[in-house]
């Protein structure tokens, strides 16, 4: 689907504003109903010539553990766009309740590198809904731009579940797809996350999702703790692999199981070289140690 007409947005939104007014909508569908909606909004938004805090770039940098460049990393975008996402799904005429969505898969296309000086044109838009054997699921779309250039950059899918909400006229799966079974390998390396691990990627991401920051917030979403964000895992998850990715990638992640704070996670990441010697492939996977459980996998390969 095509949008018709984007919205401009005069700046960037806030995240904490539309988090309160997302626990508003869903207090007005208790009290009024369930949104029995099942069409997505035509409009994309836009905010343009977007810049980049140098002080927030080089705290996600240290945190993430991604090496100091002048290179936007793939991750630091999507942190950079998401607050135009959220604000696509937090219209009034956006059918699925914002808050205590899961985030079940994000793919990257980074086409070429961003620098932390240019001014960047962000777009973002929903689309795609459809349904899940637990819900309804939809894509979220954000494609980032130098300013006042045509060519997209760095093009993000964001795959999200509202989880026990059936929408009328979305098919739900005749049946549910065949999962995998997991074994887990041997570790390359080990992650020891705090209970303070989700505040401390909100504050470099702006991303303030209560389920994130700590127990008494999660529960009140449903959660028995908060959990580590999806794009903070894989974000470490591609600062590990280095360098050698190059400027030019794709980024394929997919979230099996959410990960719980404070806790250690497994990870194996495997490269792939080209009959060249040339790098064109890496696999990652992490799991639980303890339960053996798979808590995301993915890939990064040379476009």
């Amino acid at each position: 689907m095509t949008p018709l007409q984007p919205v401009i947005l005069g700046d960037m939104p806030s995240l904490s504003k539309l988090y309160v007014n997302a626990a508003a909508q869903a207090a007005r569908r208790r009290l009024l109903g369930t949104h029995d909606s099942s069409v997505l909004p035509l409009e994309s938004h836009e905010v343009r010539g977007v810049t980049v805090d140098v002080a927030n770039l080089t705290a996600y940098q240290h945190l993430l553990g991604e090496t100091a460049s002048d290179v936007l990393p793939a991750g630091f975008i999507h942190a950079l766009a998401f607050p135009l996402a959220i604000s696509v799904m937090n219209r009034d005429d956006f059918p699925l309740p914002l808050l205590g969505m899961l985030h079940l898969r994000n793919s990257v296309e980074q086409r070429a590198p961003l620098l932390f000086t240019d001014a960047l044109d962000i777009t973002a838009r929903v689309e795609n809904l459809r349904g899940h054997r637990a819900g309804t699921q939809v894509d979220v779309v954000a494609e980032v731009r130098v300013a006042g250039t045509q060519d997209v950059c760095w093009r993000g899918i964001s795959t999200y579940l509202a989880k026990g909400v059936f929408l009328p006229g979305v098919d739900k799966p005749s049946s549910a797809p065949v999962r995998r079974d997991f074994k887990a390998p041997d570790p390359t390396g080990v992650w020891q996350l705090g209970v303070d691990a989700g505040r401390a990627y909100a504050a470099v991401s702006g991303d303030f999702n209560p389920i994130h920051l700590s127990v008494l917030s999660a529960k009140a979403l449903g959660m028995r703790r908060s959990i580590a964000h999806g794009m903070y895992l894989a974000s470490r998850a591609l600062a590990d692999v280095g360098s050698v990715r190059g400027d030019s990638f794709t980024w394929d992640v997919d979230f099996d199981a959410p990960v719980f704070l404070p806790c250690r996670v497994a990870l194996e990441i495997s490269s792939d070289q080209g009959g060249s010697g040339t790098w064109k492939r890496s696999d990652f996977v992490a799991w639980n140690p303890r339960s053996g459980r798979c808590h995301f996998s993915g890939s990064v390969a040379a476009l």
